[in-house]
């Protein structure tokens, strides 16, 4: 199994450059984004839902959802408890992006706040990965 790294506020495992792991707790939520590359959200355990412009899906266990590639995006954990899914992308650029950006985890917990990466590191990492900070936490695409 692969090592659990911090990515901000969530636990992440990155099984190969195109399948990531990642776990959160209930309102974990990451910037607006858009990426360079396909993305599909799969649901392992709890609930997740998927902002993209003028619609939002929520999923749960067995489900799945598809960002594509040049649409901002975000998504929220919706379950009371943490949530645990799956993300494939098309080319690996993410998996590189959260290798850059995160850290081996040091507990069984999430990243405490001085071990996530400042908003600037971030947006520079993204860039260098295909992928463009839009907006901070909580902003969602137009038309949501």
């Amino acid at each position: 199994m692969p090592e659990a790294r911090w990515f901000n506020d969530t636990r992440i495992r990155i099984h190969s450059p195109s399948l990531v792991e990642s776990e959160a707790r209930q309102g974990n939520m990451p910037p607006l984004h858009v990426h360079d590359e396909d993305e599909t959200f799969y649901v392992l355990e709890g609930r997740l839902s998927l902002h993209l412009p003028g619609e939002s899906v929520e999923i749960g266990p067995g489900e799945s959802a598809f960002g594509p590639r040049g649409i901002p995006h975000t998504y929220r954990v919706e379950s009371a408890e943490d949530a645990r899914w799956l993300v494939t992308t098309s080319d690996g650029e993410f998996a590189a992006f959260v290798a850059e950006t995160s850290s081996p985890a040091e507990n069984g917990g999430y990243a405490p706040v001085e071990a996530m990466p400042a908003p600037e590191a971030l947006a520079a990492a993204g860039a260098r990965h295909g992928i463009v900070i839009l907006g901070p936490p909580g902003a969602l695409p137009a038309g949501v």
